[in-house]
């Protein structure tokens, strides 16, 4: 798709009369990275006020991690227990585990289906974040997937169950790395895939309730783990893995997929590796776009969402920008994208094989004991 059509399409989908020339400055906060911030600053928010003359987007971000969502709630917070009328935040992008605590705490507002995209993203993730029911109060700005990157000329024929790499392994002892429990979030993943392929309930350390027992129940599927890594390199983190994948120390582990197409985009990852995403389902974690319960200008938030879920922004500025999945369902971007990014980006793990692979995070609690469990029983 040409630029010129691109831009007409996605004035065609944002064109709103009620909004012209009011004088409104859309206050983004954004946990995440730096290229979070400069995606809003550079690309999304120039496109919505050329498409909404007198609107404002100002861009700020509050850092990386779970951190930066923290720092967003507190200033929503702050400004709840001083009962004021409306909050200096308009749209927010948040982790899952703060967009969970923030619908439970009455913070946001339920938009989603008011929005005109709001039934393009039809995902686990757009009704439970770590075991919170946020049905209506997030859409996804993108979503990141772990899967196991592989080198073909040294793995011909890929495990593609976690029973199946446990044997792998056993048969080419340390060709295997992951960064541990502590070293990067595809390293957690991984121990979460191991928990749900392994344990006996894998619907309850997703959906809740929490439970004790249920981790005491995961102690033989963390003792499997431990004798598992008896045979594999522990990498310093997501990156990590990577750099050993290219040094040639090891010949498969676990990787955001958004970073392995950055790195191969880059020319930093021999362009030969390729992805398989275990049947038995392994993580992924999105980020959301939320708007507050006080949000001064709650109908232009809205509206600014809508622009940012719709199908040619998805593609041309999550996908083609970023290497990330989208945030809507797959087939609404096809249209699109051309031939070569999509092959891309679905080359190894199609939109079929995402949905029935892709799991989300555990439960917040469960989250949190089984990295406990992981230190306990693996590292002992």
């Amino acid at each position: 798709m040409d630029r010129r059509t691109f831009l007409a399409t996605t004035a065609a989908l944002a064109a709103t009369p009620a909004l012209a020339q009011q004088r409104v400055t859309l206050n983004v906060l954004t946990a995440g990275d730096q290229n979070m911030v400069d995606y809003i600053t550079d690309y999304l928010g120039p496109m919505f006020q050329r498409q909404n003359p007198g609107v404002t987007v100002r861009a700020l971000g509050t850092g990386p991690g779970d951190a930066g969502s923290q720092r967003i709630w507190e200033r929503l917070e702050a400004q709840r227990r001083a009962n004021a009328n409306s909050v200096d935040v308009d749209v927010a992008v948040v982790h899952q585990t703060m967009a969970g605590r923030m619908v439970a705490e009455g913070l946001l507002s339920r938009f989603r289906d008011q929005a005109s995209t709001g039934q393009l993203s039809t995902s686990d993730v757009t009704r439970n974040a770590l075991g919170q029911n946020v049905d209506g109060f997030v859409l996804p700005m993108f979503n990141s997937q772990i899967a196991l990157a592989y080198n073909p000329a040294r793995v011909a024929n890929p495990p593609r169950t976690f029973a199946e790499l446990e044997t792998w392994v056993r048969q080419n002892p340390r060709r295997f790395g992951y960064n541990g429990i502590r070293g990067g979030m595809s390293g957690v993943g991984f121990v979460f895939g191991w928990a749900y392929a392994f344990g006996p309930d894998q619907k309850r350390l997703i959906e809740g309730p929490f439970d004790a027992e249920a981790v005491t129940a995961l102690t033989p599927a963390f003792q499997r783990l431990r004798e598992f890594n008896r045979n594999v390199v522990i990498t310093p983190g997501n990156a990590g893995t990577l750099d050993a994948m290219n040094r040639g120390e090891i010949d498969i582990g676990p990787v955001w997929m958004d970073m392995f197409y950055s790195w191969q985009a880059e020319g930093r990852l021999n362009p030969a590796y390729r992805l398989v995403l275990p049947e038995s389902g392994m993580p992924g974690q999105p980020m959301y776009y939320v708007i507050p319960a006080r949000a001064a200008n709650n109908d232009v938030a809205r509206r600014f969402i809508e622009l940012a879920t719709s199908p040619p922004v998805q593609a041309e500025g999550i996908v083609r920008r970023f290497n990330w999945l989208p945030g809507i369902d797959a087939q609404h971007v096809r249209q699109h994208l051309d031939q070569q990014t999509w092959d891309r980006l679905f080359r190894d793990v199609g939109p079929d094989q995402l949905a029935r692979g892709a799991r989300p995070m555990p439960q917040a609690d469960f989250m949190r004991a089984l990295q406990e469990a992981y230190e306990r029983v693996v590292l002992n």
